[in-house]
């Protein structure tokens, strides 16, 4: 049998990437976390060796993802069919594992690294309206929806089975060869990938859209997830048969999200609530108190130990950031997820030489699995930035939530860190919170300095870099690499998707785990023609039917929003050490207090674009007045000239809106 479709990079050559200036910030620093503004002071107070090293890695990372995020959404779309450079014979929408095409050959389609592509592509374009990434969307589910009736070596449609095949030729055409089949994280991924972007039309009055074209496909995958979640399946690295953790995790989240989007068109999935608990029962049995992690796969008898990024990979994948630390769903900042972090990266600090020297407590290249001979074994890229992506998404959550709380089971991930750690809730305005956020967040960016350290000079990330040299291995330009860093660098700046566990019920864990299951019923996806100029709504949302280019939509389903995440864009030309900042009339904007001015991102800054852009969360409906203010490296503001920019928060239904201003 062959085992594994892994992924990794000889190098893509003649790349041409306009090279990012670096506009590196003073070491205390302000952060925009998801529409909230943060004080990150990196370091404790005093001039330590310590601070200095936590202010200058933060820099290095802050250059390197300038650097690095261009490239990987350039690379990750030339992988893409049909139009994309990489991915010539693809068809539309398709996403290739890699261009690699001997040693190994990767020019095929996977259903799950698909999925996890296009569940970053959504992310993205929920957050920021992309008209380019919609049409990548729209071509994706397109492609989905004649892959769902491909017959293969699985099965069909008919009875759902042929959902669970892993791989295509990229033509869509099925794999025939030997592999591991099925897989069924496929058709749940798939389902959260396609749920996201269904969401995002609801919100913008585009229901019809999300129940004629995205729904067929979404419940098909629903339907397999209730029938077949009980089963055993190969897992994410395509070698064990068994139960996957990383899949079922997936399938709880799927089923939650399913039902939610059903009862939003009008519509209901009773196999969805009525599996979607005894799924979550299932999840909490891979857990191992006497180790201190989850169980990569049970139900197997393979001698390995179980310790896995695997379990890395389901907590990013389920986060929801209304979730807080909930240890059921395994949320990132959970007892047992950080303990299970800190479980799977030791299990690498001694196996590969590149992390030779380095500290305990300190960051490492990170793996698959320590017992692991796919090209002798190695460290991942994808998993490396994982590893980084959980703790940001940890430190997101204890910001918005203004407190950490260690307990007897993460208690050796924070002391790791921080040798007096104790358990208990810390409140934001403690020194020990502070101690702590500080720890992890610094943790957190040794991880993707180290993927700096080992990505090619020109950007290109493949499967794998060498245990030893740390060159690059297998697969060369992997889809799948580039996806983990973009959402990786959107959590470090705050970016985050939108929530799906929906309150209690989800999160709640039945008594007695039961392992029934519902037969479902399958049909194809015809409806598969998108309509024109699906565009955000930015302007008052009426109560009626109203009629858009080729499309009518009926927006009784949307919901006014109460609150917006306004992204404030500003070119402005800056010089090392400058930070451009934006301050207004309202409290949220420092009430024209300089002091309290809401500093903006350099992340996007480029010497032909010059852009600097923060979010911040405002009621609909308000009017503010602002301006853009520079913080020189002396301290002294240069303000823009006169007069106030005015600018009315939308009431629509949309959540997210923006400015694009030019310094004058």
């Amino acid at each position: 049998m062959d085992v594994l479709h892994n992924m990794n990079s000889e190098l893509f050559t003649n790349h041409n990437t306009s090279l990012i200036e670096p506009i590196m910030q003073g070491f205390t620093s302000l952060f925009l976390l998801g529409g909230f503004v943060f004080q990150t002071i990196l370091g404790l107070p005093g001039n330590s060796r310590a601070l200095r090293e936590r202010a200058l890695l933060k820099r290095s990372v802050d250059t390197f993802i300038a650097t690095e995020e261009p490239i990987a959404l350039e690379q990750l779309l030339c992988n893409i069919g049909s139009s994309g450079c990489h991915s010539s014979g693809a068809g539309s929408g398709v996403v290739i594992a890699s261009p690699s095409t001997s040693n190994p050959d990767y020019f095929f389609t996977w259903t799950r690294d698909a999925a996890l592509v296009f569940k970053a592509i959504v992310d993205r374009f929920a957050h920021t309206y992309d008209a380019s990434l919609q049409t990548q969307i729209q071509n994706y589910i397109v492609a989905q929806a004649k892959l769902q009736g491909v017959s293969n070596p699985s099965g069909s449609l008919s009875d759902g089975t042929g959902l669970g095949e892993a791989k295509y030729h990229v033509d869509l055409s099925a794999f025939t060869d030997g592999w591991g089949r099925p897989q069924r994280d496929g058709p749940a991924l798939r389902a959260i990938a396609l749920i996201g972007y269904s969401k995002w039309l609801i919100a913008n009055g585009y229901t019809s859209t999300a129940s004629g074209v995205v729904w067929p496909v979404i419940a098909n995958d629903l339907a397999y997830v209730a029938q077949y979640w009980n089963q055993t399946g190969f897992d994410l690295w395509e070698e064990v048969n068994g139960s996957s953790f990383f899949t079922v995790a997936a399938q709880h989240r799927a089923l939650v999200e399913g039902s939610a989007l059903a009862k939003s068109l009008g519509s209901s999935c009773s196999a969805c609530d009525a599996i979607a608990p005894q799924v979550l029962c299932f999840l909490q049995t891979f857990w191992s108190s006497s180790g201190g992690y989850a169980l990569a796969n049970i139900n197997v008898n393979n001698g390995r130990t179980a310790k896995d990024a695997n379990v890395i990979l389901a907590s990013i994948h389920g986060f929801d950031p209304a979730a807080g630390c909930d240890a059921a769903t395994f949320q990132p900042c959970s007892d047992r997820a950080l303990s299970s972090h800190k479980v799977v990266v030791d299990s690498f600090r001694s196996i590969y030489n590149v992390n030779s020297g380095i500290s305990s407590g300190s960051a490492v290249a990170v793996g698959r699995y320590p017992e692991d001979t796919y090209y002798n074994g190695n460290p991942w890229y994808l998993n490396t930035l994982a590893a980084a992506e959980q703790l940001y998404d940890a430190l997101y959550v204890w910001q918005t939530t203004g407190s950490i709380t260690v307990t007897s089971t993460s208690l050796a991930f924070f002391q790791a860190l921080s040798s007096s750690a104790a358990t208990g809730t810390y409140s934001s305005t403690t020194a020990t919170y502070t101690t702590l956020y500080n720890a992890v967040f610094a943790y957190a960016d040794g991880f993707m300095n180290i993927v700096s350290q080992y990505a090619q000079s020109n950007g290109s990330l493949a499967e794998q870099y060498d245990r030893n040299s740390g060159v690059p291995l297998s697969a060369r330009d992997l889809t799948w690499s580039y996806a983990a860093f973009l959402t990786a660098a959107a959590r470090r700046a705050g970016v985050v998707p939108a929530g799906w566990a929906n309150g209690s019920a989800a999160t709640s864990v039945p008594g007695v785990c039961s392992a029934t299951s519902r037969a479902g019923t399958y049909s194809s996806a015809t409806a598969t023609s998108f309509p024109a100029s699906q565009t955000p709504i930015t302007t008052t949302v009426p109560t009626t039917t109203i009629t858009r280019p080729t499309v009518t939509a009926t927006t009784t389903a949307c919901t006014t929003a109460t609150a917006v995440a306004v992204t404030f864009n500003e070119v402005k030309t800056t010089t090392y050490g400058q930070t451009v900042k934006v301050v207004g009339n309202i409290a949220a904007l420092g009430s024209w207090d300089t002091s309290k001015a809401v500093a903006l991102s350099a992340s996007s800054y480029t010497s032909s674009n010059p852009l600097w852009k923060g979010t911040i969360t405002l009621p609909a409906g308000q009017a503010i007045q602002y301006k853009y203010i520079v913080v020189n490296t002396d301290g002294s503001i240069t303000w823009e000239a006169d007069p106030n920019r005015s600018y009315t928060v939308p009431r629509t239904c949309a959540t997210t809106a923006a400015t694009s201003d030019t310094w004058r």
